[in-house]
């Protein structure tokens, strides 16, 4: 199991050649909750952000993660499913969280996923710095997919 703010910033390598592919700087999440690939860093001047699919990772190490296959980080480009980053690009980092009843639970933090299979398994929520210290941040599991709306994130939370 694996949050963002750990993966964030480690090296993702070709494993057959050894060249240095990027670094991680986001996840980018599907409407179904699961993580769909690894947002790295444009490399150079002119370079854009790439994407790599998660299908194409051979493991997650602590310090570098490992591509198999003869891939270059792909374009990015909208698949068919609507896609979320938690960091970047309007993402869903310090969005509200709510629950399906209407109750707020903080501003989304983190995520906690399985890298084997991209599967999102709790969002951690913030209440702000001076509750994170006096009561601790929290852990939200669902097995159900999040509504990410335009405001505000909804989860259903019920067992």
């Amino acid at each position: 199991m694996r949050t963002l703010s750990l993966l964030k910033g480690v090296p993702v390598y070709n494993e057959k050649t050894g060249k240095i592919l990027g670094q991680v700087v986001d996840l980018c999440i599907n409407n179904s909750g699961q993580v769909e690939s690894l947002l790295l860093d444009g490399k150079g001047l002119f370079q854009r952000d790439r994407l790599i699919p998660l299908e194409e990772i051979s493991s997650f190490g602590n310090d570098g993660v490992m591509v198999s296959c003869e891939i270059e980080a792909l374009p990015m480009v909208h698949t068919n499913n609507a896609i979320h980053f938690l960091n970047s690009h309007h993402g869903l980092f310090r969005k509200p969280v709510l629950t399906a009843e209407g109750e707020k639970l903080g501003l989304l933090e983190d995520v906690y996923f399985q890298e084997e299979l991209g599967t999102i398994i709790g969002y951690e929520i913030t209440d702000g710095f001076f509750a994170d210290i006096t009561e601790g941040k929290k852990v939200v599991k669902t097995n159900q997919p999040i509504t990410v709306g335009k405001d505000v994130i909804v989860v259903d939370v019920k067992p």
